[in-house]
């Protein structure tokens, strides 16, 4: 066999339920019948779409890999940066490896990828604060000439973030970088349904046009890959990151904390100081003290906590110690994380009501208004996505019933003759023809 290709595709938000549609459709239903299917991909906690995607390429937890959260905790600002660069990954990821070993790699739109030493390097990062320019900030975390030229080739066909024009691009410049750089290791993070399901709804018919347009996108792939001369050397992974559940009303727990004196802000609402302060995870929520060693203080939270949890119309559905956090793998420096009743999210803003109805007309134009979230943690019912590989080494027409998503990273590895030391993760050795296994 010539030398191993990996392309690595993530269909952001797409679930094991979406698999009942995807066997039907022309692409999904010819490449299973050539691979490999994990029906049921249990996620992790947080179920969020930068700590899923650096689980993906490292094997490890948040608790270990550092991308605790999408977006950092900055108090003074009401839309904070996310976890845009590699630095914040504390342990090696599949482009790590892949570089030590002299690979070719390419990210496009992959999170968590700015300033990492990616060959072809396209990172996602969008501005939050009115001095941040969209183009300067991708071009100094990425590669600078690719970007430009991906860029006056199919910038057209972008509109901002808006889908499924993005996923267009994005599509665009797989297939482009596919016949003209040939990257060893290649990764690309489609969000088209993941956008649809956040406005428009879980089932709405515009997220499962989503569906259908990667049907379409598939087939595209595999085009380019024969095109190529890639496809009978090339290890084709399609997977998802995390569900999303409907939601009706969101809660804004700073406020709470606000209210019983835990917040103090100055007259226009900003931030002063604090003694504990909640960062939204959208389904769930961590709650920080400022001195997690002052046991007076985590009593007070404790109770407080406690009687949200009593409070009409009862939307937490648990309250979990740091300790049982950490355990899951999420982040170690939380007090407390708490998880919402299905049907509910958490929000950072400081004003308004403590729980609040969504109102249609104001999602996709008031921030983090939506009719579908993800965020909770993993033990939700019916709350899990998929991972579906064909190639050389892949089994053809194999199912797995059940999987997790931190297992993933070492048989990416594996698949191009790379191995990770000392991680969270597993071999699924079942998913290997057995000649390989």
């Amino acid at each position: 066999m010539s030398t191993p290709h990996l392309l690595v595709v993530s269909l952001d938000a797409v679930s094991s339920k979406d698999l009942t549609l995807l066997k039907t459709l022309p692409n999904f239903s010819k490449f299973l019948s050539q691979g490999a299917l994990i029906e049921r991909v249990h996620s992790i906690s947080p179920t969020l779409t930068y700590p899923a995607h650096t689980t993906i390429v490292t094997g490890n937890y948040p608790i270990h890999h550092g991308i605790i959260n999408n977006t950092l905790l900055e108090p003074s600002h009401s839309n904070p940066n996310w976890y845009w660069y590699a630095k914040a990954i504390k342990t090696p990821t599949l482009f790590d490896l892949a570089h030590e070993k002299g690979l070719t790699t390419c990210s496009i739109l992959w999170p968590v990828t700015g300033c990492s030493q990616i060959t072809y390097n396209l990172p996602e990062i969008f501005p939050t604060k009115k001095w941040h320019h969209q183009l300067i900030m991708s071009g100094l975390a990425g590669s600078l000439n690719y970007q430009l030229e991906i860029l006056k080739k199919f910038g057209h066909l972008r509109q901002g973030t808006k889908q499924p024009y993005l996923d267009d691009f994005v599509m665009a410049a797989t297939k482009y970088t596919l016949l003209k750089y040939k990257p060893d290791l290649i990764c690309v993070h489609l969000t088209d349904v993941d956008t649809h399901r956040h406005y428009t709804g879980y089932s709405s018919e515009s997220s499962i046009q989503a569906l259908y347009r990667h049907d379409k996108r598939l087939g595209e792939i595999i085009e380019t890959l024969k095109e190529a001369h890639l496809y009978d050397s090339t290890h084709l992974v399609l997977l998802g990151d995390h569900d999303q559940l409907p939601v009706h009303s969101f809660i804004r727990l700073n406020q709470y904390l606000i209210e019983k004196g835990f917040i103090r802000c100055n007259k226009k609402g900003r931030i002063l100081s604090y003694d504990a302060i909640a960062k939204s995870c959208d389904g769930s929520s961590y709650i920080y003290l400022k001195d997690k060693h002052n046991l007076e203080l985590m009593k007070q939270i404790q109770s407080l906590l406690n009687d949200l949890q009593s409070l009409p119309p009862y939307p937490i559905e648990k309250c979990l110690s740091g300790e049982e956090a950490s355990s899951m793998g999420a982040d170690d420096l939380c007090a407390f994380m708490l998880e919402a009743k299905e049907g509910y999210y958490f929000i950072d803003d400081l004003s308004g009501e403590l729980i609040e109805p969504i109102h249609s007309e104001n999602v996709g134009i008031m921030p983090h208004h939506v009719h579908s979230a993800h965020g909770y943690l993993t033990s939700k019912a019916d709350y899990t996505t998929f991972f579906m590989a064909s190639g050389p080494l892949i089994k053809p027409n194999f199912i797995l019933p059940e999987g997790e998503l931190v297992n993933h990273a070492p048989l990416l590895a594996y698949l191009l003759g790379l191995e990770f030391k000392n991680i969270d993760g597993h071999m699924e050795w079942k998913l290997l023809n057995e000649v390989n296994a």
